[in-house]
């Protein structure tokens, strides 16, 4: 089996456009959650979202063309992708062979954004008035296609789409076609764009989302005065060699990707198993993949998503898939206090900062948290960014229809 590297990054979020921003906001405690600034409806009870800012994909080298055929999902995508594939230096063609490098860069929802508005012309217009990109605009794996087209990757490509599990599924997916060597490099992740009003709500209307108007407050995972998730948008973009691949050229190195849990609740179709049951096996997976020895220093980028029952279910799974001793030793954060809920961009942005977590030897707080919950016990890492080199980290995520991954990273020496 091939070791496998990150060996370039990119991301579009809510605490800014590049990885030097993401990561200064971070460390920080620079919460990205504000009022809404998309259009509205202000018979929404929403007020708050983590929304990109100052975003402009000419920047990211996507030409006007591109720019207008395209939902912001897939804009967002290209530009990390920019940012990653640049990072890394990968020369597609010179260093890798075209047909040896793939892509998984996928969306939970997709192009809603273009749902929404396409069917607003369809209602107040007429048929006639329905864009003919309408399909290409919407569906879920265009952004993969797009990536592919630009930097000429004619191997396996794959869109995953598993809600809000889907950046860390297809982050996990390239690791196995590059461990198993079907590819030698793979460009992955997710990338969302779904603040409007239907996802809203949708959202709102299933009691997901907190009503909070207060930012600070807003997302606290842990905490036990949380009642729901902030949405965010984004993207989080990976560039994956084998080691042959990528110490033949000289590649910078962040991390080893070295663990892969992949379960089904097979329980509720929204809702995690209250006892956190096979998100704790896809936990367990990944750490005994990586081969993680107790006395190792772990990190584990939390799911935390500020719900009642994800944040106390992923602590009992976080316990029965390491032990309670070494769970309690365990480093823990949820960024989706400062980041919101970036839905299938989520899980592919907290892997990038699990791999800067390693890089940097800080680890990024959970801010807002005031009240602990007697259910949600461990080390949370609070409201301050703390130095540590550890050895080995976990980024969780869990989605609806009970989909359950977890992804080891780990320092090379």
């Amino acid at each position: 089996m091939n070791k496998v590297y990150v060996t370039g990054v990119g991301a579009v979020t809510p605490l800014g456009n590049s990885i030097e921003e993401l990561w200064d906001g971070l460390v920080n405690g620079r919460c990205g959650i504000g009022p809404i600034a998309a259009p509205h409806s202000e018979a929404l009870p929403i007020h708050l979202a983590a929304e990109v800012k100052g975003f402009n994909p000419e920047a990211y080298d996507i030409d006007k063309n591109t720019i207008r055929h395209n939902d912001m999902y897939a804009l967002f995508a290209l530009a990390a992708a920019q940012q990653a594939m640049s990072d890394s230096g990968l020369q597609v063609g010179s260093e890798v062979d075209p047909m040896r490098i793939g892509c998984t860069v996928s969306s939970g929802i997709g192009g809603i954004n273009t749902f929404n508005s396409e069917h607003t012309k369809l209602l107040e217009e007429g048929v006639r008035r329905v864009s003919p990109l309408f399909i290409p605009m919407m569906i879920g794996n265009i952004a993969s296609a797009h990536v592919a087209i630009k930097y000429n990757c004619q191997g396996p490509n794959l869109p995953v789409v598993t809600a809000c599990a889907t950046g860390t599924h297809s982050v996990g997916e390239a690791y196995r076609l590059i461990r198993e060597g079907r590819a030698d490099a793979m460009i992955c992740g997710g990338a969302e764009s779904a603040i409007c009003d239907i996802a809203l709500a949708g959202f709102n209307n299933m009691k997901a989302l907190t009503n909070s108007d207060d930012p600070l407050s807003a997302s606290i995972p842990f905490d036990a005065r949380r009642k729901g998730f902030v949405m965010g948008e984004g993207a989080g973009i990976l560039v994956l060699e084998s080691e042959e691949c990528a110490r033949k050229r000289g590649a910078k190195i962040y991390a080893e990707v070295c663990g892969y849990g992949n379960t089904c609740d097979a329980y509720h179709y929204t809702a995690p198993h209250p006892e956190g049951r096979n998100a704790s096996v896809a936990i367990r997976l990944a750490a005994e993949e990586a081969g993680f020895k107790p006395g190792e220093r772990m990190y584990i980028n939390a799911h935390g998503t500020s719900t009642p029952l994800n944040d106390a279910s992923e602590t009992k799974a976080i316990k029965m898939a390491l032990g309670e001793e070494v769970a309690r030793k365990v480093e823990i954060s949820s960024t989706k206090s400062m980041l919101g809920h970036m839905l299938g961009a989520a899980g592919a942005v907290e892997l990038i900062i699990c791999a800067l977590a390693i890089k940097n030897g800080i680890l990024p707080p959970t801010i807002g948290y005031k009240e602990p919950d007697p259910v949600c016990d461990l080390d949370y890492i609070p409201n301050t960014a703390r130095k540590s080199e550890v050895d080995i980290t976990l980024s969780n995520t869990f989605g609806f229809g009970g989909h359950n991954a977890s992804v080891a990273l780990r320092r090379v020496k």
